[in-house]
C-alpha cells in the first residue's frame, strides 16, 4: 500500500496546490508566472518582430496558447505528477534493495547545501539530461512520431515553446526528475529553476532578436536580485540596505551587459540559434538535427551539433510531410498512437472548435 498511498497523495496534493496557484496571485505563484513571461514576450514580439511580415496572431498561436495549459498544468494534474513520486520512490527502494540498504535519496551531495548551490546544480543537470533526450527524440524513429508535434509549427511565436505531443512529458519527465530528485531538488526548487527556463524558453522560440548586451544584462539582473534579495529565499547578503541592494543589482546588470554580451549566445540557446533547429531543410551531415539545447547552447557547440550557417530569420520551418501533418490538437495528440485514418476520424468528430488550428 505505500507506492499505492504515495499516488494518491501526489494527485491530491498537486490538485490542492493547482487550486490555490490560480485562485491566490502572487509572487511566488507559477501560474501567473507563466502568464507574465508569455505576456511579456507576445509584447515584445508586437512591438519589436524580427519576421516584420509574420502575423502578429500567427498561425495556430491559440493552439499553442491551449498547449501551454495543457501541458503544464492539466497534463501534470490528470497523469504525471502523482506518478513521478511513486517512481522515484520505486527507484530509490531497489537501489536500497540491490546495495543492501545505500540510501541514494538520503545520501546526495547536496543535502545541507545552500539554496544557490542546489539550483544551479539542479539548473545544469536537468538541462544536460533534456539535452540528450531531445537527441534521443531525434534518433528514436518511434519517439520522432511524436515530436513531430513540436516541429508541426510553420511560424515561430513563443508559444510554439509548449506545442508538443504529451508522450514528451512522459519521457521528458522520468528521465530528468529522478535525478533531481535523488540530488534532492525539491519542488519550490525545481519551480524557481523552471521559471527561469520557461523564460528562455519562450525567448528561443519568439519572433524577436537582440544583441548579446540585453540578453547579458537580464541575466546579470535575475542574478543581482537573487544575491541581493530573499523574494526566493537564496539571498547572499545579511540585511542588506536599500541602497545596497540597488548597488548590487545595478553592479550585476552591468558585469551582465560588458562581460557576459560576446559569450551570451554560445553559452545560452537565442531564437537566432534556435530557429535552425526547426528548418525544413536539413543537411545530409546532420540528418537527425541541430541545436538541440532547450537552455543552454554550450552542450551543442562542446559535442559538435551547433550549426547557424547564416542568418536564418526567414527559412521555411517544419518537416518533409507537415502538409499532411494533423493541425488539431486531438489530432495531434493521437499521433504517434493510434493509425492514421483514426486519428483523423477522432479529431474531426471530438474536438472542441475553441482549440482547432
Amino acid at each position: 500500500m505505500k507506492y499505492w498511498d504515495i499516488f494518491v497523495q501526489g494527485y491530491q496534493g498537486y490538485a490542492s496546490y493547482l487550486w490555490y496557484e490560480i485562485t491566490h496571485p502572487g509572487w511566488h505563484n507559477y501560474f501567473y508566472w507563466l502568464l507574465a513571461v508569455s505576456a511579456f514576450f507576445f509584447l515584445m514580439e508586437v512591438v519589436t518582430p524580427w519576421r516584420k511580415e509574420q502575423p502578429k496572431f500567427r498561425k495556430d498561436f491559440w493552439l499553442d496558447f491551449f498547449y501551454m495549459f495543457f501541458n503544464f498544468f492539466l497534463f501534470s494534474l490528470v497523469i504525471y505528477n502523482a506518478a513521478s513520486d511513486v517512481v522515484v520512490n520505486l527507484f530509490n527502494d531497489g537501489i536500497k534493495f540491490i546495495t543492501g540498504g545505500f540510501d541514494l535519496q538520503g545520501s546526495n551531495p547536496l543535502n545541507g547545501a545552500p539554496m544557490w548551490a542546489v539550483l544551479l546544480v539542479g539548473f545544469v543537470v536537468r538541462d544536460f539530461v533534456q539535452w540528450w533526450v531531445h537527441r534521443l527524440l531525434h534518433r528514436s524513429d518511434t519517439l520522432w512520431e511524436f515530436h513531430k508535434v513540436h516541429h508541426s509549427v510553420e511560424q515561430m511565436g513563443f508559444a510554439a515553446h509548449l506545442r508538443y505531443h504529451w508522450m514528451e512529458n512522459v519521457v521528458y519527465r522520468t528521465l530528468e526528475y529522478i535525478p533531481l530528485a535523488l540530488l534532492g531538488v525539491g519542488l519550490y526548487d525545481f519551480f524557481i529553476i523552471h521559471i527561469f527556463t520557461l523564460a528562455v524558453g519562450h525567448y528561443n522560440h519568439s519572433n524577436i532578436t537582440v544583441p548579446g548586451y540585453v540578453t547579458g544584462g537580464v541575466l546579470g539582473l535575475l542574478v543581482g536580485l537573487v544575491i541581493a534579495t530573499s523574494g526566493f529565499e537564496v539571498s547572499l547578503l545579511q540585511d542588506p540596505s536599500f541602497s545596497t541592494q540597488l548597488m548590487v543589482v545595478g553592479g550585476s546588470v552591468a558585469v551582465g551587459a560588458l562581460v557576459l554580451a560576446p559569450v551570451m549566445k554560445v553559452l545560452f540557446n537565442s531564437p537566432e540559434m534556435h530557429i535552425w533547429h526547426h528548418s525544413y531543410d536539413l543537411p545530409e551531415e546532420h540528418r537527425y538535427g541541430v541545436n538541440f539545447g532547450l537552455t543552454l547552447a554550450c552542450w551543442d557547440y562542446i559535442f559538435g551539433t551547433a550549426y547557424i550557417p547564416f542568418n536564418g530569420r526567414d527559412i521555411r520551418l517544419g518537416f518533409p510531410g507537415v502538409e499532411e501533418f494533423p493541425q488539431d490538437f486531438v489530432g495531434q495528440n493521437l499521433h504517434g498512437i493510434v493509425r492514421k485514418h483514426e486519428a483523423e476520424r477522432v479529431s474531426e468528430n471530438d474536438l472542441p472548435g475553441a482549440v482547432k488550428s
